[in-house]
Order: structure tokens, then C-alpha cells, then sequence
């Protein structure tokens, strides 16, 4: 890191139980007048739309409610078109990724700026990126943008949001913020910041995500567990992504693999192919979470057997079959991934063949 840029945004995070009760005071605050939701059928129900619509009283102007993962476009084509008959001049984003992604290709679109309220630890509340899923060719692809334009401005993390979070939900959000602090660990863009945001993030998410898992109510626990997917998503911000994120865009947008499942997956297999060229960087964040092992590349390669494990502690699938991949749909991910620019950014570079070798072995 002799050499590095770093871009920041502006943005005001408000973190803590009870912080979307602060909403009103957001808007007040930003001159903002008239709020379009972006959410999930999952808020509906368990009643956080209701609670927000209160919140917000006479600013309140509609909800799009039926978010879809992997963001289809015709989701976006629902939300913009929602935002516009009803002149909102802010997007909340109530949810998880595809909630965010949403409103972010929404904002994107209309200039409009995004007030977001994770329910995850997806972290795209504090990223420049969003990804889109279209057909083209009959074949669904999820195409990403990165624009500072798409950050959201303010962040309410209230993590009394997260307890009644699904066991499984959990588990696979909080991975791939996991993964986030590992691609931002070696990424070839990586910045003192990102690093430094990255490793304490790392240490955050793996000694609270089991007890997230297993007791789901623990407040403190999950606080920490945010705290952690926070700094995962700032650390991923500033950088770029590489194989692991690549591959699980395609396993998602394709295949329709659940993102934080496709995470689960991909993770110990990408540390692996990349413990050889990104040794010191993966053993510094090995030695961050309580691994000892002589010398970097020995470190880096038990931090993969030891996510493999961690994964099949939270009983997590292991494998792409497990999911519905078949044998047969690899030969089509193999060559969208090797194509992706995300893939390109990687460190260690992978061609086409070598790619369906990674593929298969984690079939």
C-alpha cells in the first residue's frame, strides 16, 4: 500500500436499539417532505411497515412492498414508476440487500436520495454499488453499477430490527460480511482504511454471529453483529471486489442462488485459490480472529478450513448441488464468472478452465 486512493461519502450513520425512531427527526432535518418505501412482504407482515408509517405521519407517500432477491428489473421499473406518481423526494429502503438494491437503482434513476434501514448485515447501505438483474439473450445476468451517487445518505442501524431474523437468515447475511472483509483484506485497491475497518470488523462478526445464530434475542450480541457488518461494508466500499463476489453474483443472478447461501458456499474455496498470492493479507486476518500457524501462507490456508468449518457449525449448505446447481449449469457460470470484470479485479488471476476446476469442486 505504497500507493493508494481512497473516496469518501457523505453520509451520516445513526446506530443503536431504538434508532428508527428517529426518522422524523431525519427528515426534518434534510428538508425532506414526501417518503416512498422500499421493503419486502416479510416487513408487512411482521409489522415494521405499519411502525414506520406511523413514524412518519403526513410524510408518509406510498410502499413498494414486493422486493424480490437478486433485484429484478422489474422491480426497479415498479419503484420508480411508484416514486414518481407520488413526487417522493426521499426512498427509504427498509430490509435487507435487495430491499437496498432496489432503492438504490431507484435513486440511481431519479436523482433521489435513499434514507436506509438494514434489517441484515447484507452492508449494501453503505456502498456504491448495486446490482440489477435483466435477461438478455435468455439468459439472466446481474449487471453491476458503481456510483456515489446511489449511497444512501443517512443509516438507521437499529438492531432491535434483527432479533426476530431467521436462524438461517442470519447465518447467511452475517457471512458475507464476513467475506466482505476478506476480498477488502486483499483486494488490489485496499487502502489503509479499508484494512484497518476490515480486520476489526472480521473479529466482530466471528465471535458474535454463532451466538446470533444460536440465541437470536441476545441484544448485545446483536449490536456487536451490526457493528461488525457496518465496518464489512465500509471496508468493501472503497475497494474492488474479486472472486468470491463475482462468482456469487453470477451463482445469484443466473441460478438464483440466495446471495448469502452463494456466500456460504464460495468463501473457504475463494481463500484458498487466493492463499498462495494474498498470503500476508489473509494471515493478518487469520491472526485477527485467533489462528496461529508458522508462517503466512499455513495461516491463510487454515483461515479456509476453518470458515468451512464455521459455515457447517451454523448448518449452512456446503455444497453448490445442495442448492440446486446442477452438474450441468457450470460450464454456463464458469464462463459468465471468468468473463466478469469482478472476477478480473481479483489478485490472483483465473482463466476460464481454471474456473470451472474451482466451480466443480465446489459442486
Amino acid at each position: 500500500m505504497d500507493k493508494f486512493r481512497y473516496a469518501s461519502y457523505p453520509q451520516e450513520i445513526i446506530f443503536g436499539a431504538g434508532a428508527l425512531e428517529q426518522i422524523g427527526v431525519v427528515l426534518a432535518q434534510n428538508n425532506w417532505t414526501r417518503a416512498c418505501l422500499v421493503t419486502t412482504h416479510s416487513q408487512r407482515v411482521n409489522g415494521n411497515l405499519a411502525r414506520l408509517q406511523n413514524l412518519l405521519g403526513a410524510k408518509w407517500g406510498a410502499a413498494f412492498d414486493a422486493t424480490q432477491p437478486h433485484v429484478p428489473q422489474q422491480n426497479v421499473d415498479d419503484a420508480i414508476q411508484l416514486a414518481r406518481e407520488h413526487n417522493a423526494d426521499v426512498l427509504v429502503a427498509l430490509g435487507g440487500g435487495s430491499a437496498i438494491g432496489v432503492a438504490k437503482a431507484t435513486c440511481h434513476a431519479l436523482e433521489i436520495p435513499i434514507i436506509a434501514i438494514p434489517t441484515t448485515y447484507a452492508g449494501s447501505e453503505v456502498t456504491p454499488v448495486f446490482g440489477v438483474t435483466r435477461e438478455r439473450d435468455g439468459v439472466a445476468r446481474k449487471e453491476t453499477v458503481n456510483h456515489p451517487r446511489v449511497v444512501p445518505r443517512v443509516v438507521l442501524y437499529d438492531p432491535a430490527l434483527t432479533l426476530d431474523l431467521p436462524r438461517e437468515l442470519t447465518a447467511s447475511t452475517g457471512i458475507n460480511a464476513f467475506a466482505h472483509c476478506v476480498e477488502a483484506v486483499y483486494s488490489a485497491a485496499r487502502n489503509p482504511l479499508s484494512s484497518a475497518a476490515a480486520l476489526y470488523g472480521a473479529r466482530l462478526i466471528y465471535r458474535t454471529l454463532p451466538r446470533c445464530v444460536e440465541q437470536g434475542a441476545d441484544l448485545r450480541a446483536r449490536s456487536e453483529l451490526m457493528q461488525g457488518a457496518y465496518l464489512a461494508g465500509m471496508a468493501l466500499a472503497n475497494v474492488a471486489m474479486g472472486l468470491h463476489h463475482g462468482v456469487c453474483h453470477v451463482l445469484g443472478g443466473t441460478l438464483n442462488v440466495p446471495h448469502g447461501i452463494a456466500n456460504a458456499i464460495v468463501l473457504p474455496h475463494a481463500i484458498r485459490f487466493n492463499a498462495d498470492a494474498c498470503a500476508a493479507e489473509l494471515a493478518q486476518l487469520a491472526r485477527e480472529i485467533g489462528i496461529e500457524a508458522e508462517g503466512d501462507e499455513l495461516a491463510a490456508r487454515e483461515l479456509g478450513k476453518r470458515v468451512a468449518q464455521w459455515t457447517r457449525l451454523m448448518q449452512l449448505p456446503a455444497r453448490l448441488r445442495d442448492v440446486g446447481v446442477r452438474e450441468t449449469d457450470l460450464e454456463l457460470v464458469a464462463r459468465l464468472a471468468a468473463n466478469s470484470k469482478t472476477v478480473q479485479n481479483n489478485p490472483k488471476k483465473i482463466s476460464e478452465a481454471e474456473m470451472q476446476n474451482f466451480l466443480s469442486e465446489m459442486w
